[in-house]
């Protein structure tokens, strides 16, 4: 977990996941009206060119979640997480979950800010029944 006390770029609270080619950061950022929202960001590294000396970028993809929307944004989250579990073929969901995802390769300057020995969350859905 990460603290800021940055308020020049308007960042509250930090999380970031590391999974496969990706990272997920998890932004609690203040508005200009001092109001409080979450921004969602994925990041995914590409390579392209030379395998030598390859070009490498990482694409951005985020959306802004209000805390008007959170409730109706979590209730389909989880809707769909339980249909994922429910219908997750059997040889996938027998891997240990650490073998899910290939290594990223990221160097350290690029993955700053993850914490790999924070445990991880674990969500039980019969909390939301």
């Amino acid at each position: 977990m990460e603290e800021f006390e940055d308020f020049d770029k308007g960042i509250a609270y930090s999380r970031s996941v590391k999974a496969g080619k990706r990272i997920y950061y998890l932004d609690v950022k203040r508005s200009r009206n001092d109001e409080l929202y979450l921004s969602l960001t994925e990041s995914k590294k590409k390579t392209t060119g030379n395998p030598d000396n390859p070009d490498v970028s990482f694409e951005k993809h985020k959306i802004f979640l209000y805390p008007e929307d959170f409730s109706k944004f979590t209730e389909a989250l989880i809707d769909v997480i339980r249909f994922i579990k429910d219908h997750e073929p059997v040889s996938s969901a027998s891997r240990p979950e650490d073998t899910r995802f290939e290594d990223t390769g990221l160097e350290a300057a690029d993955a700053s800010g993850i914490d790999d020995t924070e445990p991880p969350i674990r969500l039980d859905l019969t909390d939301f029944e």
